[in-house]
């Protein structure tokens, strides 16, 4: 029945640690960029959108652990209070990884949507733990979660193109 496979099938290549370990050291780089005035307040998590991509992805590779010990790192990049983006990021990946099932029925359009609500929560808790340290909430800061969301769909293509493979259909 060779009139039922498709011409030219595409298959994604298994994310190598490699290629996860290398995303994830970029977005800790963009997120140490120098931002400045309402730049600063426009400026996405990198790092929650590419943590959120693997644990919705890969779940079973990137999970709460990794992204606890990336949000340490985040904590000493960023010179923040200790622990603050490693609550964040272990929230994001436990609900990353509760949803990834959910999140893959949809398509990219859909699934922004869906990521929006996680990106909310991490940032809440990043004003949540502001207010009990300066003992007021930046609000503005939350704009952050929409640009974040924005950035799922750009992410999301990218690197689905790195992985996908071309199969050759000549044996079939």
């Amino acid at each position: 029945m060779p009139y039922l496979a498709p011409r030219n099938p595409e298959m994604q290549r298994p994310a190598s640690n490699t290629f996860i370990v290398t995303s994830v050291l970029v977005a800790l780089l963009l997120n140490g960029l120098p931002w400045e005035g309402v730049w600063l307040m426009l400026r996405p998590d990198f790092v929650a959108v590419v943590m959120l991509y693997w644990c919705t992805h890969k779940p079973l590779r990137v999970g709460i652990g990794l992204s606890w010990a990336v949000g340490i790192l985040a904590d000493v990049a960023d010179a923040s209070l200790f622990g603050q983006h490693a609550l964040a990021y272990t929230l994001l990946a436990f609900g990353g990884a509760m949803l990834h099932h959910r999140l893959k029925m949809f398509d990219l359009r859909q699934q922004t949507t869906q990521v929006f609500g996680i990106f909310a929560l991490t940032y809440v808790v990043y004003a949540l733990v502001n207010w009990q340290v300066s003992g007021y909430v930046v609000w503005p800061y939350l704009l952050g979660c929409l640009t974040s969301t924005l950035l799922w769909a750009p992410l999301g293509i990218m690197f689905q193109a790195v992985r996908q493979m071309r199969v050759d259909n000549k044996g079939i």
